[in-house]
């Protein structure tokens, strides 16, 4: 993976998805394998995240003039170098890389501004002489590894600085040779495993699968058990062998499941039922060969058509006994919006006195106590005139209509009353 725009831009939600005024991203963990086009997007970068990716080479961040922090930890970086025109660069995090070539770190006296450098976990850390070496190559130093450089440890390292280059030399060299030798024998058991598995996969027999299973577990053991070197070359490989199980378990979650067949008749022709959605459910018969069928489905789902059930799964029920040709009639109840059961409130109490007595009146369990203003009881009595209850022609109040702010309307002169229309309810 090289670095794109989009993931930059994906970065600088801080900054409203812009990147030409970015100062600061985070693009560590992201699998990169080299650094591309940073230089041109992001001209004012400032703080500049890399760390955990498998970048092999510190290159086009040459023209980042206002970069001042440089994290590229745990990456495959050997060699320093392509930072001379960092010109504000102050801080620079090598932790845990492949960097044997010590001299590479002169390329950064030419950023004035350097006052930290971590190197730890890098091989050229075992160099004998390797600290006296670095503090006096790199006189801007303040701290290196998380230890301040005093004054004195500066001079003393300036003093023995032809001895210590000579010694830093000599085990570089020795360094060297050894990672050619390295990348020799990495070469050749990448090619002797690409033979045998070339070779697996041609005399696979196909009956044989959980054989091949074993086999691929003992290799995923052998794998992770097998001691190798620590070089940028054995930890590509594990990450690829990491990504090659991802993607081998996306696509069997991808694969088509094959779907099981409804038995809906046994092989011998007897008729089952089924339940699938696990529903409570009553089969009643009557007098006039007539059945109902009482099912409870699930809450908030609609049933669109009769025979249909929640989530599309099937209920079928089947009569054992033989029967006249019967109608099921499927009734579906639906309920508008959400119906829950009145909490009981609490109500204020009546006290009456008696003989210096006192008694409460409180509703019986379940019921709750309606207070009406005893003034209107009249006036709720007489809504209606006595003997017009069925008319519907007129609706008529006696007393205080200003309350109810209803007003006593005339019946039309074409109004006609139709027998046949049931009362409102």
């Amino acid at each position: 993976l090289i670095l794109s725009e989009d993931l930059i831009r994906r970065r600088a939600e801080h900054n409203n998805g812009e990147i030409f005024s970015l100062e600061e991203v985070a693009l560590h963990q992201q699998d990169i394998e080299r650094i591309e086009h940073i230089d041109k997007w992001c001209r004012d970068l400032k703080i500049l995240y890399l760390q955990n990716n498998l970048i092999p080479k510190i290159e086009n961040v040459g023209r980042l003039k206002k970069l001042e922090y440089l994290n590229l930890a745990l990456n495959n970086i050997e060699v320093i170098e392509n930072l001379e025109g960092c010109e504000s660069l102050q801080k620079l995090d090598l932790t845990v890389n492949f960097v044997g070539k010590l001299s590479s770190v002169e390329s950064l006296k030419q950023n004035f501004h350097l006052r930290e450098l971590y190197l730890v976990g890098n091989p050229c850390t075992e160099f004998h002489g390797y600290r006296q070496y670095v503090v006096a190559c790199l006189p801007q130093l303040q701290w290196l590894d998380g230890k301040e450089i005093g004054r004195g440890e500066c001079i003393q390292a300036l003093q023995e600085l032809d001895a210590v280059r000579r010694c830093v030399l000599e085990q570089e060299a020795d360094y060297i040779e050894k990672r050619k030798e390295q990348k020799r024998s990495g070469l050749k058991e990448t090619t002797e495993k690409l033979l045998s598995e070339n070779q697996n996969g041609t005399h696979q027999n196909p009956e044989s699968s959980s054989k091949a299973h074993t086999d691929a577990e003992d290799k995923e053991k052998e794998f992770w058990e097998k001691p190798c070197p620590f070089t940028p070359e054995s930890r590509l490989e594990a990450h690829r062998h990491l990504e090659d199980k991802r993607r081998a378990k996306e696509k069997e979650r991808e694969k088509p499941k094959n779907k099981t067949l409804r038995a809906l008749i046994t092989a011998d022709g007897r008729v089952l039922n089924i339940n699938e959605p696990k529903l409570d459910f009553n089969l009643t018969e009557d007098e006039n060969n007539c059945m109902l069928l009482d099912l409870h489905v699930y809450r908030y789902r609609h049933t669109h058509s009769a025979g249909s059930c929640p989530r599309h799964k099937m209920i079928k029920l089947c009569k054992t006994c033989p029967l006249k040709p019967i109608l099921l009639y499927l009734c579906f109840l639906e309920a508008i919006g959400e119906i829950k059961p009145k909490k009981p409130t609490a109500r204020p109490t009546s006290v009456t006195s008696n003989q210096n007595t006192r008694t409460e009146t409180r509703p019986a369990p379940g019921r709750e106590l309606l207070e009406v203003d005893a003034g209107l009881v009249g006036s709720l009595a007489n809504i209606v005139p006595k003997g017009n209850e069925s008319s519907h022609k007129s609706l008529q109040l006696s007393q205080h209509p200003q309350r109810c702010g209803v007003e006593e309307r005339s019946v039309s002169k074409d109004f006609v009353d139709d027998p046949e229309v049931p009362p409102l309810m």
